[in-house]
């Protein structure tokens, strides 16, 4: 087991490594302990040595993200497309016609508003059957498609591909994806056929096969009597309503495997929940937590060790190890603040809200974790917190409160918002602060309209999408039409309205990309004088200097450097 140095660095690929492998990170110190010899490990070293830890006998099972593939057919290009050659990936898609009894596949494919597409995804850790995961799409190699804008891709079974055997073999199907293709609106002319020709279907794929989370005993462990015990420690602290009934997360199934329920409140930071998982004390006494009660205490105070001491207080989870954590509130270190508060947020204890939502509006590099911790708390208060951020001047602070809130409680009348043409989920908040446009780039097709009222300037002549155009240019009105393929023409007459002209784009047959290009090119040509943010999400990793530091690294343009795991909620494609 690799040792951490007395020295916080920060390191991303440390953070993370440490974050998967060890019960909890932090730092150790031979003088701290008595002189103890560095071949101990972590937990040793910070708990009280009759302690053990879930750590000790286990590794995480299923953390790592699985790659999925697939072939499809992409369809209403606008003469971008082509006829495709003699390719392996045309005889799947051909077979996959006949499959669905299509007629006529080869006349299909010769149509330049189709093209064959190949798409790949990632499926996270704890995933469960019916999530949506969003769909990366690019068009094979010397492909003479030239862009694959306005595409709509047909459905498609996404599987595990292995090299066995001296050939690749499909594995089970684990997702299915089918959507309208987010290209990089700015990517226009020849000069930009590598953009044109790839995006992306936010949240276009529906995973078919849940992902269990285990814990893996050690070989030199193995025995069902130890799987039993730790299974019924871990079920002493995380137990709830699963899969409709009273249970523990923990099933032991064999003599080297514990199956792990993802409990609901981590549903979002997978990684976070297993650190603490491993963090649990195996059959400790008493007497024992006291000990090691009155050894976190001090090391929670201690900003090379709060955040493993944060970790354990959080697995032990009862009132004295609350009772720690608050008082880490009144520290003078932020640092020490951020690990107590995350970790009573985790525990649904109110007391974190305040120092949290100081810690996300004032601090840059805690401000991910912050939103994140208080997005899992089932408490008013903290909703109440969240509501306040959206009208703050900060953009990526104003979108992660929405993130947060929706993550919290979709269904809250408030940001819960509306689905367009079931293209995509359109949110006006009546909210105070600088106007603001909000668009995802991944997780979900999302529009977010901060203030009502919002309106264009005029005149204006705006495309959106291949086939809609936007005229503007003679009084106050703004025709929105469609060009359809038939030769039809579907039209709309609106106000300057913003919230008039998406829905119009909506009514006339435009989807999510349409829209998205709509606003970007409202705002290049000076019509949109809102502020306009694609996926203003916290960044990840900024560095933090202690007080006392030559630096002052806390601006938000910082390149990243890991902090914690990253909560999901917050990841960015």
């Amino acid at each position: 087991m690799t040792r951490r140095s007395s020295k916080i660095a920060l390191d991303p690929k440390s953070v993370l490594v440490g974050a998967l492998l060890l019960a909890s990170t932090g730092c150790t110190s031979m003088l701290m302990f008595g002189g103890e010899k560095p071949e101990k490990t972590l937990e040793d070293l910070t708990a009280d040595p009759t302690t053990r830890l879930v750590s000790k006998y286990t590794h995480p099972d299923g953390m790592n993200y699985r790659k999925v593939e697939a072939v499809s057919l992409v369809m209403q290009l606008d003469g971008t497309g082509e006829d495709p050659p003699p390719t392996p990936q045309r005889a799947t898609i051909v077979a996959e016609m006949q499959r669905h009894q299509i007629e006529n596949p080869q006349e299909i494919l010769a149509s330049p508003n189709t093209a064959v597409v190949l798409m790949k995804a990632f499926i996270p850790p704890g995933v469960q059957e019916g999530d949506r995961i969003d769909i990366e799409v690019r068009t094979p190699t010397r492909s003479e498609t030239t862009s694959l804008r306005g595409g709509w891709v047909l459905p498609a079974r996404m599987t595990e591909l292995a090299a066995l055997g001296g050939q690749i073999r499909e594995g089970h199907v684990m997702a299915v994806a089918e959507g309208a293709i987010l290209v990089d609106p700015s990517a226009t002319g020849e000069d930009d056929v590598a953009i044109a020709t790839r995006g992306r279907i936010l949240s276009g794929g529906v995973v078919t096969k849940s992902r269990p989370l285990g814990l893996a005993i050690g070989q030199e462990h193995r025995s069902f009597r130890l799987s039993a015990q730790l299974a019924q420690d871990i079920n002493r602290r995380f137990y709830g309503n699963i899969d409709g009934r009273r249970q523990g997360v923990a099933n032991p199934k064999t003599d080297d495997y514990i199956e792990i329920k993802v409990h609901p409140r981590y549903k979002d930071n997978i990684t976070r929940y297993m650190r603490v998982v491993r963090s649990i004390a195996v059959g400790e006494t008493t007497a024992a937590l006291q000990e090691r009660l009155a050894v976190l205490g001090p090391q929670l105070l201690d900003p090379l060790t709060t955040s493993s001491a944060a970790i354990q207080l959080e697995a032990i989870g009862d009132a004295s190890a609350v009772k720690l954590l608050e008082q880490g509130l009144t520290s003078p270190s932020a640092e020490v603040r951020l690990y107590s508060a995350e970790a009573l947020a985790y525990l649904d204890k109110t007391t974190a809200v305040e120092p949290l939502k100081q810690l996300a509006i004032n601090e840059p590099a805690f401000r991910v974790n912050a939103l994140s911790a208080m997005s899992a708390m089932n408490d008013v208060m903290a909703f109440d917190a969240l509501r306040t951020m959206l009208s703050v001047e900060s953009a990526e602070t104003r979108y992660g409160a929405f993130r947060a809130l929706w993550a919290m409680d979709k269904r809250n009348p408030m940001i819960a918002g509306e689905q367009l043409a079931s293209a995509f989920s359109y949110h006006v908040l009546d909210v105070d602060g600088p106007p603001m446009i909000h668009i995802t780039n991944s997780h979900r097709p999302e529009v977010v309209l901060f203030g009502t009222g919002q309106s264009l300037k005029m005149p204006l002549l705006i495309e959106a999408g291949p086939r809609i155009l936007l005229n503007g240019m003679n009084g106050d009105r703004i025709t929105v039409s469609c060009f359809t393929t038939s030769g039809e023409t579907l039209q709309r007459e609106v106000s300057p309205s913003l919230d008039e002209v998406i829905r119009a784009i909506v009514e006339v047959g435009g989807n999510y990309p349409d829209v998205v290009q709509f606003l970007q090119q409202a705002k290049a040509q000076g019509t949109l004088e809102s502020r306009f943010r694609i996926d203003a999400l916290p960044e990840t990793g900024r560095p933090y200097e202690r007080p006392g530091s030559d630096e002052d690294s806390s601006s938000e343009e910082e390149s990243p450097r890991l902090l914690t795991p990253l909560p999901d909620l917050f990841k960015k494609a």
